[in-house]
């Protein structure tokens, strides 16, 4: 279920709808589009990334955990042979919000949205019967928060019980996934996303080795501390080409240090790239490093260190802005804003980059002097022309169906 801020907290942090809004709203809008009752439910949830980016496709360890905000997906077989017809309620989409199509003749197109849908059913493995859907959500779009990977993993959620297809092994389901952001979305994203949205737990982060996809739960508890996101409602138009470029960088650098993965590079590798390329050798910099902070993150979160954690996000954020060159303008106000407010022990951005959102541990007796220093030094800095948006989150569940015998009238 989602975190909701106690009376404690601020009131400058942003509330989303809850989670039994959601499906709520999702069962309704089932009922009045298609005058009959949905007889699946699935959800999956978001991710912010408190360490470990950009190293996720560079065979990397990464630490993220899951959101209590998710992606819900509900409907029914409709008895026609393939054909499938899926709406979504969800405000933050503004393009066509229904479309049909034929679940033996896949191809993506317009609506955007519904090529993550179509994508896993793609890559699925199985056919699909005709059906119908309601998707409604409450990630925010477009703040780095993987509301992609939520509506993937939703959406393999539901076909699995829609087709009584078992799939065993996480890794297996997030691949899935992933393939079908690659194929259908052009995204060629990492496996993070996709995983910690399969495999998140209450109270716990999640260490995902990227090499090899086997995943150890790290102990979280939130007593005393919080986890807080900051949106900066920025979102350049560079992250689209840019992504996939630092990809093709990191490859380079790679095989000119003469290694086959990140996994066997020491700083020592480096001295193949100096005088070669200087912007490669920043970008394998930033990899070989923050690998090995992610680590001592896992390390220092069982150890129940926190401030060796928040020292370890403000070094990643550097790196990140400063070899990786992924953070902007934006981000870096907010982080230096955080840094100078009560309280935090660390803050980093997260997610690809050029805006979306950064993630801040801080103590959270200090969470609404904070929140206000932030939202004052940002709006100032940046004209005024961006306001920030602030959520309070724990780590919470993955995947999962939803027992729709709770929401019946």
């Amino acid at each position: 279920m989602e975190f909701v801020p106690n009376k404690d907290d601020t009131k400058m942090v942003s509330k989303v709808i809850s989670f039994d809004e959601v499906v709520k709203t999702s069962i309704e809008t089932f009922r009045n589009t298609f005058g009959s009752e949905p007889d699946i439910a699935a959800c999956a949830p978001g991710r912010v990334n408190l360490i470990g980016e950009h190293v996720d496709y560079n065979d990397g360890f990464v630490l993220p955990m899951a959101l209590p905000m998710v992606t819900v997906i509900v409907g029914k077989k409709n008895y026609t042979a393939s054909s499938c017809d899926v709406l979504t309620c969800y405000d933050g989409v503004h393009e066509e919000k229904r479309a049909q199509f034929d679940s033996t003749n896949i191809a993506k197109g317009a609506p955007k949205w519904l090529n993550y849908v179509k994508g896993v059913m793609f890559q699925f493995g199985q056919s699909v019967p005709g059906f119908n859907a309601v998707v409604h959500s409450n990630v925010p779009v477009g703040g780095g928060l993987s509301s992609s990977a939520a509506l993937e993993v939703a959406t393999i959620t539901f076909l699995q019980q829609l087709t009584a297809r078992k799939i065993e092994k996480d890794s297996d389901k997030a691949l899935i996934c992933q393939k079908a952001e690659h194929t259908f979305a052009n995204m060629p994203c990492g496996i993070m996303d996709q995983l910690i949205s399969v495999c998140g737990q209450k109270n716990r982060a999640l260490l995902i080795d990227c090499r090899n996809l086997t995943t150890e739960l790290i102990p979280f508890e939130m007593s005393g501390l919080a986890v807080l996101i900051c949106n900066s409602n920025v979102k350049h138009e560079l992250s689209s080409s840019e992504y996939p470029a630092r990809r093709k960088q990191c490859q380079q650098a790679l095989e000119m240090m003469g290694l086959k993965s990140y996994r066997e590079a020491t700083e020592k590798n480096l001295e193949a790239l100096k005088g070669a390329d200087e912007v490669l050798l920043k970008r394998a910099r930033h990899v070989i490093s923050e690998i090995k902070r992610t680590v001592a993150a896992a390390e220092a979160l069982r150890a129940n260190d926190y401030d060796r954690m928040g020292k370890l996000m403000n070094e990643s954020h550097k790196s990140l802005r400063d070899d990786f060159n992924v953070s902007c303008h934006e981000l870096d106000i907010l982080v230096e804003a955080t840094l100078g407010a009560p309280g935090v022990l660390g803050t980093r951005m997260t997610g690809g980059g050029f805006g979306g959102c950064t993630v801040t541990l801080l103590h959270k007796s200090a969470v609404e002097d904070a929140v206000m220093e932030i939202d004052t030094i940002y709006s100032r800095k940046v004209g005024g022309k961006y306001r920030a948006r602030f959520y309070l989150v724990e780590p919470a569940e993955g995947a999962r169906l939803i027992n729709l015998d709770h929401y019946w009238r």
